[in-house]
């Protein structure tokens, strides 16, 4: 009895140690909750209940860069107090002991590390990715290092390195032929294990025996050994690791398309980036996965994947007030003075240090870039006016540089505020033709999906451009790719009715390319035109396509041609929306969904993913099907004979003949 209460003491408090430290870890990671709650409960079993743990618990975690993965890892095993046996590896096979021996093996580290064999202990493989073993067209890559890693992954139980072994006895048998060979006259070399060796015998054969005594055997003492390890079967000499916990973190960027890779774009809204990231699921996961590593190799990774999304805004601005309360305060701890730091300036940080696809390393930098210099500029201006310690300073914004403020006199200091200047797009001429050009986007976008777009922007500084951002859909159907066709032609559209055929621009370029590629794709490869088939060019005579691509240019030409006097018509029949748009592109720079709604006035639905109304559909189908069975049965009545209703194997048999 006193056992079982003991127990459950032991239970509870280990339980709410972890909840203590979820709470910790929220106070010092911001925007990740719901990860840091579903790493806790990953974790709980192997930390409440230990004993009962007979194999690796394996957790995954997957995410952009600079999203706090490794840093949750590490935190996580210090509050757990597991940081003396704690193990970080860089996949990528460079980043720990290059040149040495032992860190070509996983275990090789576990070895030089804290964790104690059949005792719990904490591995990260961190940047996984780079640890690929297919390439993209799934040929077998050569890895050398950490290939141990998957055995260890399988049940924690890892073999003696065979290879090690052999390479030491064909030493052995080198030297005992040189020493046959030599000259009576020279003097005999006397075989002597190196010190990595030796190191590596000790552990593989699990010696007791002094590093110094093992490199200091003969020959024959080292062949004993290993002619006791093959005489007693392998199996004891494993070492044990099952009861590890083993963090896998990295990025998969084939789970997010083109987002991840676009490190120059800081103008998309961090929520809409944040809303598109969240919907990523396992099954993304092991997609991603199977485009690196073989089918065997996933599924040793298990099913406990943790999926970040990118921050959100908030997550963001947490950062930045927390930033910048850290760095007021360590400019008062050395000057003496007690800066305030304004709303505007946290905004403009936002607005020039946040890429939402590149998480807080970014941020920090500039951080660190705008408030460090900033603040010791406007101390030194401070206190040559005079100010005084514990004096109030005040720091704002303006979006061109920041300007401190004492006891009604103020000083401008310049500031890497970069971003903003890219941002503003002072050419007139250049404005107009952005705003016509993606408010006509826009504007179609929204007749034909009944959906304002999530960003309409022309205030970019990543590149010479605007853009808009659509709602994605999981399922394209006929009527979507037409209209996706047209709300990539009303760019071009807009430009023609407005400026005319010979002030029409280059910036539909990418337009055109999109919008062929989607009407190529109807009808080559999605069966939208008169032929079923796919088509497509061809090098690989196993690839059984139809190839005759030529027939489909015409097609692809009308088609697009008919989209783009749809869109050409849909915007001359609302000229006022369209200017509404225009106007507001060129007072704001961009359109949010809400005051798109107001500006042109139409229904709008809320800008979550889509489908057709297949299910209306289906139950319509459903009702006639069932008149038309009442139908059938009443038939006879009237002297009608029934039709026949043959059985689904005469109909398939029917249709193979």
């Amino acid at each position: 009895m006193n056992d079982s209460n003991e127990l459950r003491a032991q239970l509870a408090q280990r339980n709410q140690q972890l909840q203590e430290i979820a709470a910790q870890l929220k106070t010092e990671l911001f925007g990740i909750d719901d990860i840091i709650d579903s790493v806790i409960d990953s974790v709980r079993a192997w930390y409440v209940l230990p004993e009962l743990v007979s194999r690796p618990v394996i957790v995954c975690l997957w995410g952009l860069t600079g999203t706090g993965k490794t840093q949750l890892v590490r935190r996580l095993a210090q509050l757990l107090g597991f940081y003396d046996r704690f193990v970080e590896v860089q996949m990528d096979g460079f980043s720990n002991g290059a040149g040495w021996r032992g860190a070509q093996s996983i275990s090789g580290m576990l070895a030089q590390s804290g964790v104690r064999e059949g005792e719990p202990g904490i591995l990260a493989l961190d940047e996984f990715q780079r640890f690929r073993t297919i390439d993209a067209k799934r040929g077998e890559l050569r890895v050398e290092r950490y290939q141990d890693v998957w055995a260890l992954l399988s049940d924690g139980r890892l073999p003696p390195a065979l290879s090690l072994l052999g390479d030491i006895e064909s030493s052995i048998a080198e030297a005992a032929y040189d020493a046959e060979r030599a000259e009576a006259s020279e003097a005999k070399l006397r075989f002597k294990l190196r010190s990595w060796e030796a190191q590596e015998l000790q552990r593989n054969l699990k010696l007791d025996a002094p590093l110094m005594e093992i490199m200091g055997w003969t020959p024959e003492q080292i062949q004993a050994r290993l002619r006791v390890f093959r005489e007693s079967g392998q199996q004891q000499w494993e070492t044990d690791y099952s009861r590890l916990l083993v963090f896998v973190c990295g990025n998969l960027d084939e789970m997010y398309e083109d987002l991840a890779t676009s490190v120059d774009d800081c103008d998309s809204d961090a929520d809409i980036f944040h809303a598109m990231t969240r919907k990523l699921s396992v099954i993304d996961v092991k997609q991603a996965l199977n485009k690196r590593f073989k089918p065997e190799q996933v599924a040793r990774l298990g099913n406990e994947h943790v999926v970040y999304p990118s921050l959100s805004r908030r997550a963001y601005e947490q950062l930045i007030e927390q930033g910048c309360e850290r760095y007021a305060r360590e400019t008062q701890g050395r000057c003496g003075l007690r800066f305030e730091l304004d709303a505007s300036l946290r905004e403009q940080i936002y607005a020039n240090a946040v890429f939402p696809a590149q998480g807080t390393r970014p941020l920090l930098s500039s951080l660190h870039a705008i408030l460090g210099t900033g603040l010791a500029k406007a101390a030194l201006w401070a206190l040559a006016q005079g100010a005084g310690p514990g004096e109030r300073v005040e720091l704002t914004a303006d979006g061109r540089h920041l300007t401190a403020h004492w006891q009604g006199r103020s000083q401008a200091i310049s500031t890497p505020f970069e971003i903003n200047r890219l941002r503003q797009r002072s050419n007139a001429d250049f404005r107009a033709l952005l705003a016509v050009h993606e408010a006509g986007h826009g504007l179609v976008h929204a007749l034909l999906f009944g959906r304002a777009p999530k960003e309409i922007k022309i205030h970019v500084a990543s590149f010479e451009g605007g853009y808009n951002t659509y709602t994605s859909r999981k399922v394209w159907s006929r009527r979507n790719l037409l209209d996706s066709i047209c709300t990539s032609l009303a760019g071009r559209a807009a430009e023609l009715l407005v400026f005319g055929a010979e002030l029409a621009s280059s910036g539909a370029e990418s337009d055109l390319r999109k919008a062929t590629e989607t009407a190529a794709r109807m009808l080559r490869h999605l069966g939208h035109g008169t032929r079923i088939g796919r088509s497509d060019v061809t090098t690989n005579s196993d690839d059984n396509l139809c190839t005759d691509v030529e027939a489909s240019n015409a097609p692809i030409e009308a088609l697009l041609h008919a989209e783009h006097v749809r869109a050409t018509r849909l915007i001359e029949t609302h000229r006022g929306a369209l200017m509404a748009l225009v106007d507001e592109l060129m007072d704001q720079g961009q359109v949010t969904p809400a005051r798109f709604a107001e500006l042109v006035a139409l229904p709008l639905g809320t800008p979550e993913d889509a489908l057709d109304p297949y299910a209306k559909r289906l139950a319509a189908f459903r009702q006639e099907s069932a008149a038309a069975a009442r139908g059938a049965e009443q038939a006879p009545r009237r002297g009608l004979p029934p039709a026949p209703r043959p059985c689904l194997a005469e109909a398939l048999a029917s249709t193979t003949a």
